[in-house]
């Protein structure tokens, strides 16, 4: 068997590749049903967020690129497309990426929280649907153990600076006195709520929130002192806006060319600043075209971001180093698992052998063959069958020379046999004296 992680993000593939591959939480559990189908998949989560889409499963031997075929049909795309902005990564490094992933390190704003939530997101739905076995289940709740901590022991997540309070300084640069502005805001979520707060907090002249469910719309506005929009209306009120932000879950575009190249007219060109947090994008990018807007979609955020990234570097190092421990506390939970079920198949193969002899053995009997004849064919034939495995294996061994494997079987074979000698002889200390009533002092 073998971990995989692999996607892209941010920093490997642009938005017009992003959201190709976008996966909305509505259709997740489809695509972790279809995903698990594929033969060779044992268990798999999936992460999709506006700046990374990612598969976390477990394959079979000779399966391992499997997933990365899957995620290019999924985005009706050739493999070759979107080859050279996949990253792959297996076993230990495929462990050490998520760890990093859900502590923020791996984040365009280095620390930033809410991954931590969308990554449990990602865990909760792959859990609901079925898709999750006990060892990538264990890989996310340590990956939450790893990430509290971190947090908890260094400041990578002190005075946290999210995708939205980056929209909101880049905002502020480009209309310098938001005290003087109207800001419609696309869209209900999280990213969006963030964005009202800290708009609130600059005293922005007028907030408009326009949703798709006007119910979600008056919950936000109502806390922010702004007003909802149903978002049929949109296109109505979009020459009130000096400032529009969007973070939606839609597939196409809602904001259009013609509908922002009429607000303009009616604002008399005044202009407009379009920012897109969204990923599939919410706001045509044909729109960048026109004179007096100025459009910014996620990427654009990289500038502010920096700032943010160079105060915390240190805090990362120590993070790091958290990571580094708990890679190696969890692949020696993965491989003493392995072993068990190594352990497992083979208690099943000797039962399973057992149960077939024994039944002829029965059979024997019920035909008139003495009871000494069904015991030793009993215990001749079990002998037999439990042997010839591991004597092929043994002699094999000899013949190539892998005196590794020797020297294991004479160490298991060794305490098999003074268990056998202690069996056999009733005089033996062992014997007189069985573990639950041996003498002590």
């Amino acid at each position: 068997m073998t971990l995989l992680a692999l996607g892209l993000n941010h920093q490997t593939a642009p938005v017009s590749l992003r959201e190709k591959l976008a996966i909305t939480p509505s259709a997740l559990s489809d695509v972790l049903g279809d995903l698990t189908k594929q033969q060779g998949v044992v268990e798999a989560a999936v992460l999709s967020t506006c700046n990374r889409t990612e598969i976390y499963c477990r394959v079979e031997a000779g399966a391992e690129h499997l997933p990365e075929h899957w995620l290019a049909q999924f985005g009706q795309l050739r493999p070759d497309q979107l080859d050279t902005y996949l990253y792959r990564h297996r076993d230990g490094e495929a462990v050490r990426h998520l760890f990093r992933v859900a502590t923020g390190l791996d984040s365009m704003v280095l620390g930033e929280p809410q991954i931590l939530g969308q990554v449990k997101e990602a865990w909760q739905a792959a859990r609901a649907s079925g898709a999750l076995k006990t060892p990538l289940d264990r890989l996310f709740q340590q990956t939450f153990a790893v990430a509290k901590r971190a947090r908890t022991d260094t400041r990578i997540g002190a005075h946290p600076v999210s995708v939205a309070f980056a929209a909101v300084r880049l905002a502020q640069r480009v209309f310098s006195a938001l005290d003087q502005a109207t800001v419609l805001l696309i869209g209900a979520g999280d990213t969006i709520e963030l964005a009202a707060r800290h708009l609130a907090d600059h005293k922005v002249k007028r907030l408009l929130v326009a949703n798709r469910t006007l119910e979600h719309a008056q919950a936000l506005a109502s806390r922010f002192g702004g007003v909802a929009l149903p978002l049929d209306d949109l296109e109505r009120h979009l020459a009130e806006a000096d400032i529009v932000l969007s973070a939606t879950a839609s597939r196409e575009p809602i904001l259009r060319r013609e509908a922002v190249k009429q607000a303009l007219r009616q604002r008399r060109h005044r202009p407009m600043f379009l920012l897109d947090l969204a990923v599939p994008r919410d706001i045509e990018p044909a729109i960048s075209e026109l004179d007096d807007v100025f459009l910014y979609s996620v990427d654009d955020l990289e500038q502010v971001i920096d700032e943010n990234r160079r105060s915390r570097r240190e805090a990362a190092e120590q993070a790091e180093a958290i990571i580094e421990l708990q890679v190696e506390h969890y692949l020696s939970w993965w491989r003493a698992s392995g072993e068990q079920d190594t352990l497992k198949q083979l208690r099943q193969s000797g039962e399973t052998i057992r149960d077939a002899v024994l039944a002829r053995a029965g059979e024997m009997l019920a035909q008139g063959r003495s009871p000494q004849q069904a015991l030793e064919y009993l215990a001749h034939t079990l002998t037999n069958k439990l042997l010839h495995a591991p004597s092929v294996a043994l002699r094999q061994a000899a013949q190539q020379g892998d005196r590794e494997l020797l020297h294991a079987a004479a160490r298991l074979f060794d305490s098999s046999d003074r268990a056998a000698s202690t069996d056999a002889n009733p005089d033996s200390d062992d014997a007189q004296h069985p573990p639950q009533a041996r003498r002590t002092g």
